[in-house]
């Protein structure tokens, strides 16, 4: 009986780790990322104070203070603005 739920709680666990690691940033045409202050706005509604945006791998990297006041990088597909990936700024 404790095999299945020992099970169900690995996969809780590991299956958003795995979805959230195949993210990898787009091979999207520079004419079809959106600008800077569009990035900006999207982070701003998201709560993050963006301080500076720079290209990543293919990502708009914005460096920025989330609702905490913690620093943290926040990697945005450059053509739709999602959110790909959070970490904290060490």
């Amino acid at each position: 009986m404790k095999t299945p739920l020992i099970a169900a709680v690995l996969f809780s666990v590991i299956a958003p780790a795995a979805a959230f690691a195949s993210q990898d940033c787009p091979n999207v045409p520079r004419d079809q990322w959106m600008s800077d202050a569009a990035i900006t706005e999207k982070a701003k509604a998201l709560g993050y104070d963006v301080r500076s945006i720079k290209v990543d791998d293919g990502c708009l990297e914005a460096y920025a203070m989330d609702k905490n006041g913690k620093r943290v990088e926040v990697y945005f597909h450059p053509a739709t603005g999602d959110v790909l990936k959070v970490s904290a700024d060490d």
